[in-house]
């Protein structure tokens, strides 16, 4: 995954000190890094475990 040029974003809801991740979306896989180190590393998500997670965050 290519970060130079990725559109990393991040989250309505991250607190206003920057405490918070980013994400990116590809074809196969989700990015995801420290909002506080864009140029640090990052993991890589298969893009349905990303949305098995986001799934499991939002069930009652």
């Amino acid at each position: 995954m290519n970060t130079s040029r990725a559109t990393w974003i991040r989250s309505s809801h991250s607190m206003q000190n920057g405490e918070c991740v980013e994400i990116r979306h590809g074809t196969h896989h989700v990015g995801v890094r420290d909002s506080k180190r864009p140029t640090g590393p990052h993991t890589r998500v298969p893009t349905e475990a990303w949305t098995a997670f986001l799934h499991h965050l939002t069930r009652p």
